[in-house]
């Protein structure tokens, strides 16, 4: 009977593992294997150069793993968020660059100002309207695509299958409301060093 209810558990344990890579990606990437045009291995040296890059942050300041967002796409780092002074937006470009097989570093970190409830809430807003409108555009894989929006600036990342895909990111992203301007992080697929076969 003991045994009937590990066995249960166990299974249940196993069952929820293949829907987080199903729905979170290779090595919690957020972007889903399937539909990601990067070669494995891409997307593998990619997740292990976000995981460096983390632990680097982490370790220079732990109030940054809540202040600075980043993502690795094809070996290129991007970096968003809010810090306290022009220097530690310098310090984390130099953290971005001193990771082994980084090809470039973009960084759209803010220098903090005060705070707002009211714009935080409006940049929430603005990147739920896009995500969902991501999703409900057939001609978008919505899944290639990451969003922050900070003081109603839209920053997007991703990998499009076709410029016009990128096109279409970019001009959803320029019809929600209140939004003042939009950077576009997107790398088309024929530009990726290694393509799924």
């Amino acid at each position: 009977m003991k045994f009937r209810i590990i066995l249960i558990i166990l299974y249940g344990f196993i069952l929820t593992g293949c829907v987080g890579v199903a729905s979170k990606g290779l090595l919690g990437t957020g972007v889903s294997v399937a539909f990601d045009p990067r070669s494995v291995g891409t997307q593998i040296d990619d997740s292990i150069m976000q995981k460096n890059l983390s632990a680097k942050i982490l370790v220079e300041n732990k109030d940054y793993f809540l202040k600075v967002k980043s993502k690795v796409l094809d070996g290129r780092i991007f970096l968003t968020g809010k810090v306290e002074t022009p220097e530690e937006k310098l310090t984390l470009t130099k953290l971005a660059w001193e990771i082994k097989g980084t090809r470039s570093v973009r960084n759209d970190i803010k220098i903090k100002e005060e705070f707002s409830l009211v714009k935080s809430a409006k940049d929430v807003l603005i990147t739920s309207q896009l995500r969902t409108a991501l999703i409900f555009n057939k001609n978008i894989k919505a899944t290639n695509y990451q969003i922050d929006t900070y003081k109603k600036k839209i920053y997007v990342y991703g990998i499009a299958m076709t410029s016009e895909e990128k096109d279409l990111v970019i001009s959803e992203a320029k019809e929600i409301l209140d939004v003042e301007d939009v950077v576009a992080s997107i790398i088309l697929v024929e530009d990726l060093r290694i393509k799924k076969d």
